[in-house]
């Protein structure tokens, strides 16, 4: 990843576009991480791998069946008092 000044970013977007493409672009303000550029590409490819919440309705059968045969841990019972 690259990483750049935002003085140096306003100078060189061009370039820093360019470089995008390749590789994501961290702009930093005052020292610290504050921006990312990426390639639209790049963008949509993390914004498939997000989780979306869905109803179990939604599920289909071969999910149901592999949900169901879950070995769920024994520590997990710590957390019984939450479904009460």
């Amino acid at each position: 990843m690259a990483r750049v000044r935002a003085s140096e970013f306003q100078r060189e977007f061009g370039r820093l576009r360019a470089v995008a493409h390749r590789e994501a672009v961290i702009v930093t303000n005052h020292g610290r991480d504050d921006v990312v550029l990426l390639s639209a590409e790049e963008y949509q490819r993390l914004r498939s791998l997000d989780r979306r919440a869905m109803h179990v309705s939604e599920l289909t059968d071969e999910e149901l069946v592999a949900l169901d045969a879950v070995e769920i841990p024994g520590e997990a019972t710590l957390y019984n008092h939450e479904v009460s």
